[in-house]
């Protein structure tokens, strides 16, 4: 298997290029070309010579895949299947993901995956019903970006497609890294959002080393019940991940968010509400609340727009930032919490 450019940083696409007895400055070309043009194959590199493209064909694949299927939703939400291989448990598996674009007026946002399946084992996404089936290179998650139709028109990502991103933080930080440096997307990490259940220790260096924003799931605020429903609350309770954010500034471009799934009779009432405002209070962030979209074997419906509306309400009255995501991609499965890497053709 021949080894991937993409996803390489420029130093290691000019050590490519003098590993096939090429001049360093062929790496700066190829970064152009992959990152800046996006490219699909060597033949389109024009600037580069005909057998410095064969030299380095020879020895490399650029790493992109088209995807294998798609999905149009009524709201113009659109989904893509990218075919994956992961090595899980020492053998290299066949896997898919799932890719997902959010249009909204002038803005194109890509929803991207960072693993096949996941292992945090939250009981209300469909993600992690299927277990974990691998981690993606670098080159997988920008593979995402760069091969889908709506490549050109892309202005920002969120990191919350299929899998937990901090739990394949390597990768996931090395995509970063590509789509806001110069030589690469040169995006501003403005246009990065990273979510979280709350893994500790990388979060910790993300928050250190990026300047992308933060969303973290929290979705109850009572340690007990958010175990009930996420087995991390027994690793990394939430209290801690608190603790952690009230360490860093968010006052100014850099945002942390917090994602609150609404499900009935749960976590939708004054109580939690209140909870909720005493366990933010002074820190620089605002309150995201989702609609649960209905999966099989789970207990819970989604909480009624009056019942959101007054959890809303009562945490805007109470000085936080809170809003109602509006749901999108649902009658493609492609809304949150309800990716599953399955293949799907709709239009």
């Amino acid at each position: 298997m021949k080894e991937k450019l993409l996803g390489k940083t420029l130093e290691e696409l000019r050590q490519a290029a003098a590993e096939c007895g090429l001049k360093p400055f062929v790496g700066n070309q190829l970064a152009g070309w992959m990152y800046g043009k996006k490219v699909h194959s060597f033949d389109e590199m024009t600037n580069i010579g005909k057998d410095a493209r064969a030299a380095l064909a020879a020895r490399f694949d650029l790493g992109t895949a088209a995807p294998v299927g798609s999905a149009l939703s009524s709201d113009g939400t659109s989904k893509y299947l990218f075919p994956v291989c992961c090595e899980h448990a020492g053998v290299w598996e066949n896997s898919a993901v799932e890719a997902v674009v959010i249009p909204d007026q002038d803005r194109r946002t890509l929803c991207v995956s960072s693993q096949a399946g996941c292992r945090m084992g939250c009981r209300f996404c469909m993600t992690g019903r299927q277990g974990w089936h691998g981690n993606l290179s670098a080159a997988d998650i920008l593979n995402q970006f760069i091969s889908i139709p709506e490549a050109g028109e892309l202005t920002g990502t969120v990191f919350m497609g299929m899998g937990e991103p901090l739990d394949n933080y390597g990768a996931v930080s090395r995509a970063i890294e590509v789509l806001t440096a110069p030589w690469g997307f040169g995006w501003s990490p403005k246009r990065v959002t990273v979510s979280t259940i709350g893994l500790l220790p990388n979060l910790r260096t993300l928050l250190d080393g990026q300047r992308c924003h933060i969303a973290v799931s929290l979705h109850n605020p009572f340690p007990e019940e958010r175990l009930s429903i996420m087995p991390v609350q027994k690793a990394w309770p939430l209290k801690d991940v608190i603790a952690l954010l009230r360490r860093y500034d968010f006052s100014g471009q850099r945002r942390v968010s917090f994602e609150y799934t609404m499900f009935a009779g749960f976590n939708d009432d004054k109580r939690h509400a209140d909870a909720l405002c005493h366990l933010l209070r002074g820190l620089e962030c605002r309150v995201n609340l989702i609609r649960f979209h209905k999966i099989p074997d789970f207990p819970y419906d989604c909480a009624t727009d009056f019942a959101m509306q007054q959890f809303r309400d009562r945490l805007n009255n109470n000085g936080l930032i809170c809003t109602i995501r509006t749901s999108r991609g649902e009658d493609i499965l492609a809304a949150c919490g309800m990716l599953a890497g399955q293949h799907s053709q709709r239009s």
